[in-house]
């Protein structure tokens, strides 16, 4: 019995690939399902990047492969995923335009589309076909706490983040049956380079730290475990679920603290 329970979160024999594991969340997520047993192939638009992480994984006595892979390139995301024939995917790239709606372009709003959703139901698509052929698996992706609450001049991102939510929930519910589970994970505001921006305005990063609960930004090791969890057979009767790790941002109400008696 006990033995059981300690094998819950191992994933040795099992193939998994991350796409932008070159940096931030996705090389974090690489290293842990790595340290876990899995062989990691680690895709990014970046190949020199991806091999990094693959060689640091490598030299810690994990097994990594790179892949140079391309979101937004149908045939691209099929040949990776064809090379990788992976049970386990974790989706994690995303671009985003930092302007209020009435100012965004058609080429930006496309662009943020075309990365993070539509990216998004490229690898989604490809890869539940493959699972349901050969047994089932775990797909992962990342939404964001903008998924569920926005402010201004994340419109545009917000939305493709709520759509990644959806569109996972009907992966796992139109393949369910085929033993492959479909969840998102929503982080807070976490140190990575999609954030570097907000981090070289001091006051922008501790006004965004003040708004968690913990009172601080998180870092990518801390989002890893989410993806082990969600990729192990601890969650396997999780499906379609979105799983904020967020610091407490969405369980509190814009940090001031009234004069309770």
């Amino acid at each position: 019995m006990l033995d059981r329970y300690r094998a819950l979160f191992r994933l040795d024999g099992r193939r998994a690939i991350v796409v932008g594991a070159g940096s931030g969340i996705g090389a974090a997520s690489a290293e842990a399902l790595a340290a876990h047993g899995a062989h990691v192939v680690c895709g990014d638009l970046d190949q020199a990047k991806a091999a990094a992480v693959s060689d640091r994984i490598r030299s810690a006595g994990g097994s990594a492969e790179p892949i140079a892979v391309d979101v937004r390139d149908t045939p691209s995301v099929e040949a990776a995923l064809d090379h990788a024939r992976a049970a386990i995917l974790v989706s994690t790239p995303g671009v985003n335009v930092r302007k209020r709606i009435q100012d965004v372009s058609d080429d930006e709003f496309d662009r943020v589309i075309d990365t993070n959703l539509k990216g998004t139901f490229r690898l989604a698509r490809f890869a539940a076909r493959r699972m349901a052929q050969s047994g089932g698996g775990s797909i992962i992706a990342f939404a964001s706490i903008r998924s569920l609450v926005v402010e201004p001049g994340q419109g545009v991102y917000a939305a493709t983040k709520a759509g990644i939510v959806q569109l996972l929930r009907a992966v796992a519910a139109e393949h369910g049956k085929d033993g492959v589970r479909a969840n998102a994970i929503a982080p807070g505001v976490v140190e990575t380079p999609l954030t570097a921006q907000i981090k070289a305005d001091p006051a922008w990063y501790d006004a965004y730290a003040r708004r968690s609960a913990l009172g601080r930004w998180g870092q990518p090791d801390e989002i890893a475990g989410a993806v082990v969890y969600l990729a192990s057979d601890a969650a396997s009767y999780v499906t379609g679920a979105c799983l904020f790790v967020d610091g407490g941002w969405t369980a509190v109400d814009g940090r001031f603290d009234p004069p309770l008696s």
